[in-house]
């Protein structure tokens, strides 16, 4: 081998040894935007600001393109761009939210205010239930019995009715119906337990997700 032949192949294995460097260094930058991306995507998820569906969808999509793409530049444009996009969407909820101040008080109507107590009502049943059955149900009595209980005021079948079907609509999984074989035809929620682990997340904004839906990217 010639001194030239000697000269080229060490450059060649230097070369060689800086792109290893270089993509060793770009894999690690490419790790860290993806923890920023998912702290934020967890940020969205748990503010309420898209649903838990919804996000669901959009960072399956973004993990998707991100693993289309073969140049590690173009990867990282791509976490920028989507990055961006939830920075925008905290920016704008942050924006319509009233400025911080005196003290803010979102008014809920009676009825999906009930529907709530019924939301939360089930929910604390099914995690201190010693019984460990394996379905729930909660009539129209019984649900006026729950409301009476807070506000001390008697509340009507027909709005104790609405409550309970506002509760179906904030948690799908809850079955709103009459009691089989029942000549008055009372209205009941139902559900079976093993269904209700997907359990809603309810703020003041009145915005509810599934908690369980992967909402992470990964390379």
């Amino acid at each position: 081998m010639t001194p030239l032949e000697l000269s080229l192949t060490a450059e060649l294995a230097s070369l060689k040894a800086k792109n290893a460097e270089r993509d060793e260094e770009m894999q690690h930058v490419l790790s860290d935007l993806v923890s920023v991306y998912n702290l934020m995507a967890e940020v969205v998820r748990d503010a309420g600001i898209i649903r838990g569906r919804e996000l669901a969808r959009l960072t399956e999509a973004h993990a998707q393109g991100i693993k289309t793409e073969r140049s590690p530049t173009a990867k990282l444009l791509l976490l920028n761009a989507y990055s961006k996009q939830l920075i925008s969407k905290i920016r704008e909820t942050l924006k319509s939210r009233p400025a911080e101040g005196g003290k803010v008080i979102q008014v809920l109507s009676k009825i999906q205010a009930r529907a709530i107590q019924i939301v939360d009502y089930i929910k604390t049943t099914i995690q201190d239930d010693p019984l460990r059955r394996k379905e729930i149900a909660l009539d129209s009595q019984q649900a006026r019995i729950l409301f009476s209980g807070a506000s001390g005021e008697p509340v009507s079948r027909k709005e104790t009715i609405r409550a309970m079907r506002r509760a179906e609509a904030l948690w799908p999984v809850l079955n709103c119906g009459h009691r089989p074989h029942d000549g008055r035809q009372t209205t009941r929620l139902t559900a079976k337990i093993e269904e209700l682990q997907d359990v809603p997340i309810i703020g003041y904004r009145n915005l509810w997700q599934r908690s369980d839906r992967r909402v992470a990217l990964s390379l």
